[in-house]
């Protein structure tokens, strides 16, 4: 058992990265909001808000247990157990001792909130709000549960103690799961009325700078706190995510710049996040130059996937596959490259390093996390077009989600588009 001033210590330092991410989820409405028409700010915002409410009540309910807890017989590797369904556990040592259950518990119920609340990006402006608190429940239970338990949980099937695929803060879990599972949402729900014919510019640019702005701080949260010790990991994690993300961000402005002349405002902060994306999975196992190069090539990347997403006609609406589904997925193999056990001994050796097998793990991985999300959310959807209209009709999405959803205006009628 860890002395009590490190516990105590520890918790603290968790409970900050908690209170970082549970930060970027309303960072990510604000982000969000900026890209729509303005007669779907609220509701737009709303989604990520209802996220809050909805996974944090079923995470205290079952969603730690299942996710965190071990499970029995067969199905171990794939999911937990009900034996701490309710939280009864918080106050329990967890791990080593230097942190206790219920910390840990509300870190990771910070990323359960933003991986759905991710996918609400793709679906915005056209979405029934009864279908998408439906989705919620049922994407997070299905989907999402056992996918952290996989990755992260006690004997997991694609984590250390199974396949061994590295992902340090979510890769799989977070960012390839909410880009899987938007495309997966934006194929089943159809495109906007107006696209891709009358497409809408951003209603508010200093949303969408300021969104990015307030994820990127979060983002110290997320990755450092996954370290979940104060120490020189929680270090090197807080380094590589912001050089990965100031990285990505100057790639997209130069790539903007050779395209059409200059930068603009929306490619400096969507270069940012792929930025933050990409180096998710790998911000506890690469060195700072190998943040460097990832960010490089997220820009890269990222940008290359939403432009052929534009010429495919896909309308997801706010480019959660290009930003979180391939950044992510570029992180999970290019940790397998860069990744260096002399950063971190817990980790392993990359292709650089000469262990291809590394490499292979984390395509596996990858390749089984986008079949399991694609599957799942597919199937979730299927169950709730049986219940609940998956979209508005033509008239309310012309009239606008705010009203349709909420019967409320983000702003006065005059000022309306």
């Amino acid at each position: 058992m860890a002395p009590l001033a490190l516990r105590s210590a520890n918790n603290g330092f968790v409970l900050i990265s908690a209170a970082l991410v549970l930060m970027m989820t309303p960072a990510l409405a604000l982000f969000y909001a900026g890209f729509v028409r303005s007669r779907n700010v609220l509701n737009t915002m709303v989604m990520s808000f209802a996220a809050m409410a909805l996974v944090s009540v079923l995470w205290v309910l079952f969603g730690y247990s299942l996710a965190f807890s071990p499970g029995s017989g067969r199905w171990a590797p794939f999911i937990g157990g009900l034996q701490w369904a309710g939280l009864s556990n918080w106050s329990s040592p967890y791990g080593d001792g230097s942190l206790s259950h219920g910390a840990f518990a509300l870190f990771q119920l910070t990323f359960a909130i933003i991986t759905p609340a991710l996918i609400s990006g793709a679906v915005v402006e056209r979405m029934h709000f009864r279908a998408w608190l439906g989705f919620l429940v049922l994407w997070s239970t299905f989907v999402y549960l056992p996918l952290a338990h996989m990755v992260w949980g006690p004997g997991g099937f694609l984590g250390v103690d199974g396949m061994g695929a590295l992902d340090f803060a979510g890769g799989l879990v977070v960012e390839m799961a909410s880009g899987i599972g938007a495309t997966v949402a934006a194929l089943v729900i159809g495109r906007r009325r107006t696209y891709p014919n009358h497409t809408a510019p951003p209603h508010n640019v200093p949303f969408i700078l300021m969104g990015a702005g307030l994820l990127w701080f979060g983002w110290f949260g997320f990755n450092g706190g996954s370290a979940l010790v104060a120490g020189n990991l929680a270090t090197l994690a807080c380094i590589t995510t912001n050089t990965a993300a100031a990285a990505a961000a100057v790639g997209w402005m130069v790539l903007e710049t050779l395209q059409r002349g200059k930068p603009t405002a929306v490619g400096v902060a969507t270069g940012a996040v792929a930025g933050l994306v990409a180096i998710t999975p790998a911000a506890g196992f690469v060195s700072p130059i190998g943040a460097l190069l990832i960010g490089f090539a997220a820009a890269v990347v990222s940008q290359a996937a939403l432009q052929l997403k534009n010429r495919i006609g896909l309308d997801d609406s706010l480019d959660v596959l290009p930003v979180h589904g391939v950044a992510g997925l570029l992180g999970i193999v290019l940790t397998g490259v860069f990744a260096l056990k002399s950063v971190n001994p817990a980790g392993a050796n990359g292709l650089l390093m000469g262990q291809a097998a590394q490499l292979w793990i984390q395509l596996k991985a990858a390749g089984f996390t986008a079949l399991w999300v694609a599957v799942g959310t597919y199937a979730v959807l299927q169950v709730l077009r049986m219940v609940v209209p998956l979209r508005v009709s033509d008239h309310e999405e012309r009239q606008g989600m705010d009203i349709q959803a909420h019967g409320e205006e983000a702003y006065n009628s005059e000022f309306t588009t």
